[in-house]
């Protein structure tokens, strides 16, 4: 499996178990519960599978900086959470954290 594609089902795993987490109610509602303990299993699977070839520096940064993203676009849309201008210029950066990572680091697996 090519490793970003692993990276990108790791990273989509993470946001829908996120997203449910607060669906999920202090995990007193069975069904958002289940998505969160089976969105979170692969997020971890599929990560591990990703570090087999990009570095665990990498790898976690692009994890957690798109997932903070997604996160916060799925809170937006589904949740109603608004976003100040701060927080939108906070995305901006980790967004271009990212590209700088996958576009000029040589610790990428290209």
């Amino acid at each position: 499996m090519h490793p970003y594609l692993a990276l990108a089902i790791a990273i989509i795993s993470e946001v829908v178990a996120t997203s449910a987490l607060r669906a999920a109610d202090g995990f007193t509602r069975l069904i958002p519960s289940v998505v969160v303990v089976i969105g979170y299993a692969l997020a971890f699977l599929f990560l591990s599978i990703t570090l087999k070839s990009i570095p665990v520096g990498i790898a976690y940064a692009i994890w957690s900086g798109l997932g903070v993203v997604l996160i916060s676009v799925v809170a937006y849309f589904v949740y109603g959470q608004s976003l100040d201008t701060p927080a939108l210029i906070g995305i901006g950066l980790i967004l271009a954290g990212v590209v700088v990572l996958n576009l000029f680091s040589k610790s990428t697996a290209h």
